[in-house]
Formats: structure tokens, C-alpha cells, sequence
């Protein structure tokens, strides 16, 4: 395996685990830096036991906790990105897949580490439990119960933000226009 086809490969895998266990944005080009660090060093001893996505959120998970443990987070006023709009895009698809991955972010801040763990990798990569278990060293009824706990607080969420009334329904009754 080489260092650049896995670099290459996996970029965007590692920035999503990243931003998924908590790494604020500003902070994920240095998180994934330091992922491929480790990748880079350690590459010779993946024996392919595992998937190497499995491997590779192994070390996305330990880098997350070792950030967060540090409070790193470097000084710079947070700034949206420029959107350049793709004259062929659907707009209203775009808007909603944004909000979407926003109200998920939220969801996902909301659990625990260990819930919000298996929850992404069960729900969102498609990791099999034995494979979560034998990843983060737990006994596969423990991962069973944060898979539930995530669940039910992923349904709840989702539930309290269908039931919430829009910006623009709240600004109507505010104003009675």
C-alpha cells in the first residue's frame, strides 16, 4: 500500500470522521494532518486484520480525543466559505442537503463520544458490531447499548426539529403579517 493512493483515497473519509467527532472546521485541516502523520508513519504495519476506513477512524477517534483533551483550537475568527453557485445545480436541493448536515452536526454534538462513536460508525459508514467491538475494544453488548442510546437520541432530534415551527412561520406569527 502506498502513502499517497491511501492519502488520495481516503482524504474525504478522514475530514468526515473528523468534523463527526467534533473537530470544528477551523481545526480539521491540522486534525487531518496529523491523522496522515500517524498513517504515514504506521502504514507499514496495517496487516489489512481490518478494513482500512476501520483503521484509519481508529486514528481519527484518537486524534479527536487528544485534541479535544489539549483544548486545541487555533485563534481565528470562524468564516464561511465562499458558495459559488453551479448554474445547473438545484438551489433548493443544495439548501436542504446543507441544513441537513447542519441539523446532523447538532445531533451528533449532542451525544456522547462513546454513543456518537458507534452511532457514525454503524449508521453513517456501515461498520458491522463485531467490527465496532473489536475497533474500540468493547464487549459487543456495549456497543449494542450506545447503538440504542444513539439511536433513540438521533429519532428524538430529528423529531423535536420536525415539530419546531420554521424561521418563517415563527416571523409571521411575531409580526401577524
Amino acid at each position: 500500500m502506498i502513502f499517497r493512493d491511501v492519502y488520495n483515497a481516503q482524504f474525504a473519509f478522514v475530514w468526515r470522521s473528523l468534523r463527526r467527532l467534533g473537530v470544528p472546521e477551523q481545526d480539521c485541516a491540522d486534525a487531518a494532518q496529523e491523522v496522515f502523520g500517524v498513517v504515514h508513519r504506521r502504514l507499514h504495519e496495517f496487516a489489512g486484520r481490518s478494513r482500512l476506513t476501520t483503521w484509519l477512524f481508529g486514528i481519527c477517534l484518537r486524534v479527536s480525543q487528544s485534541r479535544r483533551r489539549k483544548g486545541s483550537r487555533r485563534e481565528e475568527p470562524t468564516r464561511e466559505p465562499y458558495d459559488v453557485a453551479d448554474p445547473g445545480a438545484d438551489v433548493e436541493a443544495e439548501v436542504e442537503r446543507k441544513r441537513g448536515m447542519a441539523l446532523l452536526e447538532r445531533i451528533l454534538a449532542r451525544m456522547s463520544l462513546e454513543q456518537r462513536t458507534v452511532f457514525i460508525l454503524f449508521e453513517l459508514e456501515g461498520l458491522p458490531l463485531d467490527e465496532i467491538a473489536k475497533l474500540l475494544e468493547i464487549p459487543m453488548g456495549t456497543v449494542q447499548s450506545r447503538l440504542r442510546l444513539s439511536r433513540k437520541t438521533f429519532r428524538d432530534a430529528v423529531e423535536r426539529a420536525e415539530n419546531a415551527p420554521s424561521m418563517h412561520h415563527r416571523a409571521v406569527a411575531e409580526t401577524g403579517a
